[in-house]
C-alpha cells in the first residue's frame, strides 16, 4: 500500500489540527506539506507499533517536523501573533489540549505523540484549560436549524461563561441577529432550514464584523479539499462537548475576540 493510500484518510483532520496549532491556514498547510515531503523522502521514519495506530504514528512524525521548525505561530497577516495569551501558553500545553480535546486522542495516545507520560499530558491539559479560558468571555451567535443541537451548543458555551445572542435557522435571520447585536464568535451550521447556506451567511456577517467563525458539519471532507479558501475552525457532527470547547477556546485564542 502506498503512502497516499495509508495516510490520505487522516489528512483532513491533520490539516485542521495544524491550522489550530499554528494559527492560520497558510502556515498550517505549509507545516503539513513539509511533513509529507519529509515522509516521502524517508517513509521508514514512521514506526507503527502494536499499541500505536497509523494515525497516532503520523501525528507523532509530524510533531518531529514541527519541533525541528521551531514551532513558530503565524497570525492572519503572516506575522507572529502579538497577543499575550499566545505568549503565555506554552507550546506543549497547546499541543496536549488540541490533541485530546479537538482531535480525540486519548491521553495515552497524546503521550505517544508528544513522547510524554500520561501524567505529564494530564497536567498540561489542566494548565491549558486554565490559561486559555482566562479573559475570553464573549457573545456567541448560533446559526443552527436543529433545535436540539442549538440547545446543546448554547449549554456548552454557557459552561465556558459565554452568553448567546440568539439562534438563527436561516441565512437572513443570521444576518439580522448579527446586525442587531454584534457577536464575538459565530457557531455556524453549513446547511440551514430553508436550504440556504451557512457559509454564505457567515461570509456576509464577516463583511461587517471581524469575528471568528466555527463551522459545524457532518461532512468535513467536503470543506477540507485544498481547492479553495477553507474554514480554520471546524466541528464535526456528531460532536463531543470537549471538542466544541476546544474549538471555541482556540478560535477566541487566535483571534483575540471578546465582547
Amino acid at each position: 500500500m502506498s503512502l497516499v493510500e495509508r495516510f490520505a484518510p487522516h489528512l483532513p483532520c491533520l490539516r485542521r489540527y495544524a491550522r489550530a496549532l499554528t494559527g492560520s491556514q497558510e502556515s498550517g498547510d505549509a507545516y503539513v506539506r513539509a511533513s509529507l515531503a519529509a515522509l516521502a523522502e524517508a517513509p521508514e521514519a514512521i514506526e507503527t507499533q502494536a499499541d500505536m495506530s497509523e494515525r497516532t504514528a503520523l501525528y507523532r512524525f509530524c510533531h518531529g517536523i514541527w519541533a525541528s521548525s521551531g514551532g513558530r505561530l503565524a497570525g492572519r497577516s503572516g506575522e507572529d501573533l502579538p497577543d499575550k495569551r499566545l505568549q503565555s501558553l506554552a507550546p506543549r500545553q497547546r499541543q496536549a489540549f488540541l490533541l485530546t480535546a479537538m482531535e480525540g486522542f486519548s491521553t495515552a495516545e497524546a503521550g505517544a505523540i508528544l513522547e510524554s507520560t500520561v501524567e505529564e499530558i494530564e497536567q498540561l491539559i489542566v494548565q491549558a484549560h486554565k490559561e486559555i479560558e482566562e479573559d475570553l468571555v464573549t457573545r456567541v451567535l448560533i446559526i443552527e436549524d436543529e433545535p436540539i443541537i442549538a440547545a446543546d451548543l448554547e449549554a456548552i458555551v454557557g459552561e465556558l461563561g459565554h452568553s448567546v445572542t440568539g439562534h438563527a435557522t436561516t441565512h437572513d435571520e443570521a444576518v439580522r441577529l448579527a446586525e442587531r447585536q454584534p457577536p464575538g464568535l459565530v457557531l455556524c451550521d453549513i446547511q440551514l432550514a430553508d436550504d440556504s447556506s451557512g457559509l454564505e451567511a457567515a461570509e456576509e456577517i464577516l463583511e461587517s464584523f471581524d469575528v471568528p467563525v466555527i463551522f459545524i458539519t457532518a461532512f468535513p471532507e467536503r470543506l477540507l479539499t485544498g481547492e479553495r479558501r477553507e474554514p480554520a475552525y471546524l466541528i464535526t457532527k456528531p460532536f463531543q462537548p470537549n471538542g466544541v470547547k476546544a474549538a471555541v477556546a482556540q478560535a477566541l485564542f487566535f483571534n483575540g475576540a471578546s465582547a
